[in-house]
């Protein structure tokens, strides 16, 4: 038998299951995680109260200036975010709605997520020592490099700690500091043979980078765009894509001769 509803009636049973599959959307997680400018530091000096590059085997320049290496901070994977989450993300200044597999690639285990991240910052570590010394022609040379950075992961440090070692080593190849006594920031991964590669979530890293003083920030050339899309007043970006290159634009920058890349 059935029964003839009134149109109230089947609008509020319409209605109902609407409501319901609302409800559960706004409620259910999603495959995001919200990332914010996270940590800077100086590869030149002190980090948590250990030296970030250690050189043996070689006289050490003093130095001047920063050269800072820049970070996000994102929800852990494990972590539950919601739409009304995304939604506020998505219009805040100093947030960014990342997918979860672009911020954790090797999964969900969090465990898992650090050993990995701790393997990819050797990694980066080793290559951008390589890096380093092959520029400066001194790989046969019985010099010895260690990198420290704590509670930080990732590859997208190579070409500060890259940067850093040229600079305690040769400056600017005339006496003077690659830095020209600035605050320096960038990011960028690096390989052995000193190209400079893409990293992701370059507008939070800018903002970290102003935050924390910087003048100037060194971008992989590929983000520009993106880059740009979202700077922070004050702050030039120098776009690269290799060691080489970046050195000539900070030595360029620092003696005001030359021509500086600009996005």
């Amino acid at each position: 038998m059935l029964t003839r509803l009134t149109r109230p009636q089947a609008l509020a049973v319409c209605a109902a299951p609407a409501a319901a599959l609302l409800a559960t959307a706004v409620l259910a997680p999603l495959p995001f995680s919200v990332a914010q400018p996270g940590l800077t530091a100086d590869v030149l000096g002190e980090n948590k109260g250990q030296q970030v590059i250690t050189i043996s085997g070689a006289p050490v320049r003093e130095t001047t200036g920063q050269l800072r290496m820049t970070t996000i901070e994102a929800t852990s994977p494990d972590t539950r975010v919601s739409l009304p989450q995304v939604i506020d993300s998505w219009f805040s200044t100093d947030e960014a709605v990342m997918p979860r597999d672009a911020v954790y690639p090797s999964g969900d285990d969090v465990q898992e997520i650090e050993q990995f991240n701790r393997k990819q910052m050797k990694e980066s570590q080793d290559e951008a020592t390589r890096a380093a010394l092959t520029y400066l022609g001194r790989e046969n040379q019985g010099i010895d490099v260690t990198l420290k950075l704590a509670d930080v992961g990732g590859p997208s440090a190579g070409l500060l700690f890259s940067l850093g070692i040229v600079d305690k080593l040769d400056g600017d190849g005339s006496g003077g500091d690659l830095t020209g006594g600035r605050v320096v920031a960038g990011t960028g991964t690096i390989d052995a043979e000193g190209r400079v590669g893409a990293v992701g979530g370059v507008p939070l890293k800018t903002q970290a980078a102003k935050r924390d003083g910087a003048t100037v920030f060194l971008v992989p050339r590929d983000e520009c765009a993106e880059a740009k899309a979202e700077l922070p007043q004050g702050l030039r970006l120098v776009p690269v894509t290799t060691l080489e290159g970046a050195v000539d634009a900070l030595v360029a920058l620092e003696k005001g001769t030359g021509e500086v890349p600009a996005c």
